[in-house]
């Protein structure tokens, strides 16, 4: 935990001391910016989820950052096997899905500014916020004898033989049973925007993310699992700026 919070104090103070050798301006180049785009994380597959970016300007160097992503976390031991019964895949001991909520506000700080039609911007952000948890069962079809096929939430002691698990129920139908968790998380992150318009912008951005939870979430019963998480991601954004 320590070493996330001393890379995104590294990163501001860096900002701090590029940011003077911006030169200064009498007004921002732009006042405000939208971003909407994909995120990868190491706590999720190859797609975590997505996200919306939105600056203001204060000066012509920092920007007001309103942050929000919705990304899916994935416990280490999942793993996909094929059900003997149906053929279907599935992921043996899951329980629960886990979905996080993270709306954001920060500020992010201008490193190096592009040329007016092309060149890359880098800055440097830092943000926090509330962090809702959804927490959606994971529903498995399930023999029990023949003919007596019930659709459940996996649990171990119900359910001891993955040989019986006859298929996985829709995200959707998960979903609409969902309880919830709270917590709060901390962002840093470097974006790198590049283009050649005034008024688009496609942007890269990878950084460093935790998440403390109020509660334990419970994803595979037999595994250990976290309160906390931690990640490294990247986010590939496209949007507009006037």
């Amino acid at each position: 935990m320590k070493k996330y919070f001393a890379l995104a104090l590294l990163t501001l103070l860096a900002g701090a001391l590029y940011a003077q050798d911006i030169a200064l301006e009498e007004d921002p180049p732009y006042n405000r910016q939208t971003g909407y785009g994909i995120n990868l994380n190491s706590n999720a597959g190859l797609i975590g989820g997505g996200m919306i970016k939105h600056t203001r300007s204060i000066n012509n160097q920092m920007y007001h950052l309103f942050y929000l992503d919705v990304v899916n976390v994935r416990h280490p031991k999942e793993q996909r096997a094929q059900s003997r019964l149906s053929g279907e895949s599935f992921i043996p001991g899951k329980q629960n899905h886990l979905l996080l909520v993270r709306p954001q506000y920060g500020r992010e700080l201008i490193l190096f500014r592009r040329a007016a039609e092309q060149g890359v911007q880098v800055a440097a952000s830092f943000s926090a916020g509330p962090t809702l948890a959804v927490i959606a069962p994971y529903l498995i079809e399930y023999r029990f004898g023949s003919g007596n096929i019930r659709l459940e939430q996996y649990d171990p002691n119900r359910h001891p033989s993955f040989d019986q698990v006859v298929r996985t129920s829709r995200f959707g139908e998960s979903l609409s049973q969902s309880t919830f968790g709270f917590g709060g998380s901390v962002r840093s992150a470097v974006a790198f925007e590049f283009g050649n318009f005034r008024t688009n912008v496609t942007g890269v951005e990878a950084g460093f993310m935790a998440d403390f939870l109020a509660q334990r979430v419970i994803m595979m019963p037999l595994a250990e699992n976290k309160q906390n998480y931690f990640s490294i991601f990247v986010n590939i954004y496209y949007g507009s700026r006037n």
